[in-house]
């Protein structure tokens, strides 16, 4: 029997959208708001969380996604600032970490270099160039390795710049480390389909 989204499982399915924003901002614009980007670095790096308010902080901080799944998913406002694109990096994360899921080999290397990269976050901060370069590599060492992968859009000028490429990579690694969380809240792909305004509804909630 289909059950619909909870609000835990929305704001998971936020944090996804909201990196994936960010994503696109990067690849068309070389920079993104520093606060959401941090945001999503520290989500990648929590690998211990208590709570969802743990990871995130308060629901607050997810606005960014929800009015992205608010746009893509039903009012189809602000489309000139929430691209499709957003949506398609979103669905393919999702298809991504069901992939990973089957890799235990992976998610095991995968937990030992963020380990790592954890640890130089708090010798530096989440955001440092150091950390950003570790992940990227990381991100480059695993899940491109798998059968499907994440072609980004955007501003070759700005695609071309190892800065900008290794902050996109960390912020899909964070975007798959979220979808990760709503797989295992029991979010579904039914409910992109058949739930759309109860997603939205929970995320107004």
């Amino acid at each position: 029997m289909f059950r619909k989204p909870t609000r835990d499982q929305a704001m998971a399915l936020a944090a996804i959208f909201q990196a994936c924003h960010l994503v696109d901002i990067l690849a068309n614009n070389g920079e993104a708001p520093i606060d959401e980007v941090k945001l999503s670095m520290g989500a990648l790096l929590n690998q211990e969380p208590n709570s969802l308010e743990d990871i995130y902080g308060p629901a607050a901080n997810l606005h960014t996604g929800r009015d992205a799944i608010k746009t893509l998913l039903g009012e189809r406002k602000n489309t000139a600032i929430y691209s499709v694109q957003t949506l398609g990096y979103a669905l393919s994360v999702l298809s991504i970490e069901r992939q990973l899921n089957s890799r235990p080999e992976m998610l095991e290397t995968i937990a030992t270099g963020i380990d790592i990269a954890n640890r130089q976050a708090e010798h530096f901060s989440p955001v440092h160039d150091n950390v950003f370069a570790n992940l990227a590599s990381l991100y480059q060492q695993s899940i491109s390795k798998l059968r499907q992968r994440i072609q980004v859009k955007g501003n070759a000028i700005y695609l071309q710049q190892p800065n900008v490429a290794e902050r996109i990579r960390c912020l899909l690694f964070s975007a798959v480390r979220s979808a990760v969380l709503w797989r295992q809240l029991g979010g579904k792909k039914y409910h992109l389909v058949f739930y759309r305004k109860a997603i939205i509804q929970a995320l107004k909630d």
